[in-house]
This record gives C-alpha cells, structure tokens and sequence, in this order.
C-alpha cells in the first residue's frame, strides 16, 4: 500500500508538470471565442480530454499495439506525436500572427460550429500530450487506480489552474507571444520525438521558465514606472 501510495504522488507530479503545456494550450484555444463562451468551453473540453485520456489508458493497457510499428518504420505514437508536433506549430505561428498584427478583435469566433472546433482541439492537444504520461504510468506500475487517480487529481488542478493564468496571459500580449513561442518550441520537440529523437525535457522547461522570469521582471518594471 505505501509503494501504492509513493507511485501515486510520482504520477501526480508528473501529470501536474506536464500539464503546464495543456494550461498554455487551452488558454491560447479558449481565446479565439467570445468572452461568455469562454468558461464553459475550458470546462467542457477539459471534461472530455479527461474522458479521452482515460480511454487512451484503457487502451494502452488493453493493447501493445502503441509499439508495435506499422508504416515507414513508425508506430502509433510516433504517428501522434508527429501529428500533434505539426498541428501545435500550425496553431502556435498563427496566433502569433494574428496577436502581432493586431488581428485579435476581428477574429474572435461566433457561433456553435467555432465552440465545438476549440473543443476538439482541445480534447486532440490533451490527446497528445497525454501519449508519453499515459505510457510511462503503466510502465510504473499495474494499478489502475493509482493511475486513474493521478490523472482525476491533474484534471482537477488544471481545471482550476487554467482559469486564472489563461486570463492573465490574454491580458498581456506580450506574455501570450511568448506563450506562444514556449508552443513552438514543444510542437518541435513532439516532433522530433515522433521521429525518435530524444530531447531532454530540462533543455525545454529551463530556458523557458528563465524567459518567463525575465518577462516578470519587466512587466513589474514597466507598473512601477507607470505609478511614478
């Protein structure tokens, strides 16, 4: 039981950290609707990523077909993740585009075809992200439950996480492009790892939250220059 519990605190953090890209990923989404839109879609799309992840767990367990390689030497993951890599780059150089050239006010999306597009991305991004957590859990151990409860305790923390620093990062344009480029960075890395080529995850979230810290500094900078 103790074994069972230690296995379940190492899986809640490694969901919780991987989650860091999921945050950035539904707040740069959800932003592209209208403002009252907004809230029910976070939560709807993460309830239905948190149903997809489950199903890629079951399936995980139920399967070896994830290894086994099926065209140009590559296997289903590899398939994912290479897919996932070009789309979260795809996604990533346009919401730059569109944040840098001003284009954000004429391209907020209307309508019930916008809100169930976000949320299927949404639940497509989680998809992805989740492959190697979901892998690396039955690799850790055979309890379902420690793994399904790792990954209702991270939905649950993202759930409430997402709200706040997604709302903070749309108010600072500044903070979203470099969002964005944190996304451009991992949609290579998904890539490269779909090739199997291996990148240190500290060789992407250092420099990053290096960045991030830097980006603070300034924006405190600028609020005590504008109280003078």
């Amino acid at each position: 039981m103790f074994d069972s519990v230690i296995t379940l605190c190492l899986l809640m953090g490694l969901e919780l950290v991987l989650g860091v890209d999921n945050i950035l990923v539904i707040s740069i989404l959800v932003g592209r609707l209208a403002e009252k839109k907004r809230e029910l879609a976070r939560v709807l799309g993460l309830s239905a990523a948190l149903l997809a992840r489950l199903l890629v767990l079951l399936l995980v367990l139920a399967l070896a077909g994830l290894q086994n390689r099926w065209i140009f030497n590559l296997t289903p993951r590899d398939i994912i993740l290479l897919s996932g890599g070009l789309f979260l780059l795809w996604k990533a150089v346009t919401e730059i585009h569109r944040t840098v050239e001003l284009k954000e006010e004429a391209s907020v999306r209307q309508g019930p075809s916008a809100f169930g597009k976000v949320i299927f991305q949404i639940v497509l991004m989680d998809i992805v992200f989740s492959i190697d957590s979901v892998i690396t859990a039955v690799g850790l151990t055979d309890q379902v439950w420690v793994i399904i409860s790792a990954v209702i305790v991270s939905f649950v923390a993202i759930l409430i996480v997402s709200k706040p620093v997604g709302n903070f990062i749309l108010h600072h344009p500044a903070l979203k492009v470099l969002a964005l480029s944190f996304l451009i960075t991992i949609g290579v890395t998904l890539f490269m790892e779909g090739l199997h080529k291996h990148v240190p995850k500290a060789y992407i979230y250092l420099p990053m939250g290096f960045a991030l810290f830097v980006e603070l500094l300034q924006m405190r900078y600028q609020r005590n220059i504008n109280r003078r």
